[in-house]
């Protein structure tokens, strides 16, 4: 069997298997360079300002409010009963030893999330600063019914 097909059309068509397979790899290359960096967790060292805060989320993948809706001064406990272990535990598998600033203040800095993936409104994330380094921090909902995560996007 033979087929006979004009050089224009097989040349559209070369032309056009060539396009695609340029997209896909453009596309999977796309979603390498975004796994790569979702994987890297941003230095908690040297966040002084208000935009060093909103970049570290950012990092994350969060779209955050450009100013905090809330600020809080708190005190670390020194010592921690069991009702700290979840959160400690949550703080640690981000890499983050809150046990160390037992004792210590802290700055709370609340942003609300404006790109939470499930575009629930209201979420809001926390970062924990002590001397211009993120000590911890979470992403929550408020709600009743709410949850609380790390600062990694789900």
């Amino acid at each position: 069997m033979t087929a006979k097909v004009p050089k224009r059309k097989l040349t559209w068509g070369v032309a056009a298997a060539a396009l695609l397979c340029c997209c896909a790899i453009a596309l999977n290359f796309g979603q390498a360079v975004r796994e790569v960096s979702a994987s890297t967790v941003p230095n908690p060292k040297g966040v002084k300002s208000n935009q060093d805060r909103v970049e570290y989320l950012s990092a994350y993948g969060w779209q955050v409010s450009q100013e905090p809706i809330a600020t809080q001064e708190l005190l670390i406990p020194e010592e921690m009963d069991d009702s700290y272990s979840e959160y400690l535990a949550l703080q640690a598998e981000q890499g983050f030893q809150l046990e160390k600033y037992a004792g210590k203040r802290v700055k709370r800095y609340t942003y609300e999330v404006l790109n939470y993936p499930s575009g629930e409104a209201g979420v809001q994330a926390n970062l924990l600063i002590c001397k211009n380094t993120v000590v911890g921090g979470e992403v929550l909902s408020p709600r009743l019914d709410g949850f609380l995560h790390g600062l990694t996007m789900p």
